[in-house]
């Protein structure tokens, strides 16, 4: 049943989220050529109002790509719950397969297999906290999720102009006179936005699995050491818990870094190097 939950949601997280974000208004947004076009041609609009207010075009885009990453955040949400379960449970099976079946081959084939999906369900886990965490970024800052998208695909003459001069006001301040174009000061607050959002979200994902990897080595400590099976998995999953915990301090220390630099990481997005 967990593991048939964990393949609808699968599917879900990558069909449905943009069909339920978009309403009345947004429909046109669900095909991404047409989402990247319409980004495009708002922010040319946006570039030239030289105004701090998005404009209704670009902020239709915005309100559609927030709602976007609501959806796809709470099906990857869901999606980690189920996969977590599904881990522990295929685990737990695999230590209490020892000695089952008719035959001492029938019992190796299976904990080889139990082996396995457990090694799977664990990284798609993994791949599911990456993906909540993704989203609770976008949803953040849906604006500077959106940049990207500016250097993808073709780019007419207009935009290209558009984001010339926006990389000019970017790398040499001092070309563009004393005044700073308002759309450079919104998207470099929003991709600080970005940047902080991530930070926090690894800073409570590192704690969390800290604590996680605390538990395991507390029971491996209180494993027999005849056990050796279960001391084997709860070593390696507090090696694993550790080894995520630091990554995600790395993850954490990187961002702080980006949002205290925004106007360069700002600069790297729209020469497409973000």
């Amino acid at each position: 049943m967990l593991a048939a939950l964990a393949a609808a949601l699968v599917a879900a997280f990558v069909l449905a989220p943009a069909r339920l974000a978009a309403d009345g208004g947004s429909g046109d947004l669900v095909d991404h050529r047409h989402l990247v076009e319409g980004v495009h041609g708002a922010f040319v609009q946006y570039w030239r109002s030289g105004d701090r207010d998005l404009t209704p075009d670009l902020a239709r885009i915005v309100d559609y790509w927030f709602r976007y990453h609501v959806v796809k955040g709470a099906i990857a949400a869901a999606l980690l719950i189920v996969l977590v379960a599904l881990t522990v449970l295929v685990w737990k099976m695999f230590l209490r397969a020892e000695g089952r079946g008719t035959a001492e081959g029938l019992g190796t084939v299976a904990r080889a297999a139990l082996a396995s999906a457990g090694t799977f369900a664990t990284m798609l886990a993994m791949v599911a906290l990456a993906a909540v965490m993704a989203n609770i970024q976008g949803m953040k800052a849906p604006f500077a999720s959106l940049l990207p998208m500016l250097t993808e695909g073709a780019t007419d003459p207009e935009l290209a102009t558009a984001l010339d001069q926006a990389t000019q006001a970017l790398a040499d301040p001092a070309r563009t006179g004393a005044r700073t174009p308002p759309a450079i000061d919104v998207m470099s607050d929003d991709f600080a936005r970005y940047h902080v959002a991530l930070a926090v979200v690894a800073a409570i994902a590192a704690t969390a699995l800290l604590g996680t990897s605390v538990l395991l080595w507390r029971r491996f400590a209180r494993a027999a050491s005849a056990d050796r099976r279960t001391r084997r998995v709860l070593g390696s999953f507090g090696v694993l818990s550790a080894v995520l915990t630091l990554g995600l301090l790395v993850l954490m220390v990187g961002n702080i870094n980006a949002a205290g630099h925004s106007p360069r990481v700002l600069l790297d997005a729209l020469r497409g190097g973000l």
